[in-house]
């Protein structure tokens, strides 16, 4: 945007996961405010530097099936926090934020769509204790077993960015618009917690989707309109 042309693309892929308690400078719940409402703001600010044909690409994670989002509790206030209950209310609110701006902005073009990179080695999981990430994968691989799916293995970083550049730049944006993908692919609606892989149906609720938005706008205090800019 230095040179005066629009931005093609956005990934917003920052991101904690499963950390200790605690709050962001803004006094937010650590994962919701890193996660979501980082996220949220910064693109709805710079919605006039990016292209009206563009695209929004906000990494999500198979952790939004861990659980729904709480709108009426998003910090844990009257709640006992537990680390990847918040990680998952954050992923959730991922997926919500991609459906509401993809119908906020798609009469002009500009599209957004959800995506969930996989399982990579990276500094994200810096939180987690080995052994429960040792059980976890066992148990990943005992139920991948009984439904004859393949062992499961960490992507490479490429193998995990891949998602997000296909959303980005080479899927149909009718295709991925307001959905949630992943494997380069846009994930069927699975609500049995027991499968692996696929999108909760409340993630792509788009009533929880405008409501998270209109919450969302109250937290940090600014409200944002539905038009592209460039």
């Amino acid at each position: 945007m230095a040179d005066g042309r629009p931005f093609d693309a956005v990934i917003a892929n920052a991101g904690v996961m499963a950390t200790p308690f605690g709050h962001t400078v803004d006094g937010f719940e650590t994962q919701f405010g890193t996660n979501h409402l980082g996220h949220f703001l910064l693109v709805n600010r710079i919605v006039p530097m990016i292209a009206r044909d563009g695209r929004l690409v906000v990494l999500a994670s198979a952790g939004h099936r861990f659980t729904d989002v709480d709108l009426d509790d998003p910090g844990f206030e009257r709640s006992p926090y537990a680390p990847f209950v918040a990680y998952g209310r954050s992923k959730t609110a991922n997926v919500l934020f991609a459906v509401e701006f993809d119908r906020r902005h798609r009469d002009v073009g500009l599209r957004a769509t959800a995506a969930h990179p996989g399982g990579i080695r990276t500094e994200l999981g810096r939180h987690t204790d080995p052994s429960a990430e040792a059980q976890l994968i066992r148990t990943i691989n005992e139920r991948n077993a009984a439904a004859g799916l393949a062992t499961f293995r960490y992507k490479t970083v490429a193998q995990g960015a891949a998602t997000s550049v296909w959303t980005a730049t080479v899927a149909s944006a009718d295709d991925v618009g307001g959905r949630y993908c992943e494997d380069c692919h846009v994930a069927a609606v699975v609500d049995d917690p027991e499968e692996r892989g696929g999108v909760q149906s409340y993630a792509l609720d788009p009533e929880r989707a405008e409501a998270l938005w209109t919450l969302s706008e109250t937290m940090v205090g600014e409200r944002f309109g539905d038009q592209a800019g460039a």
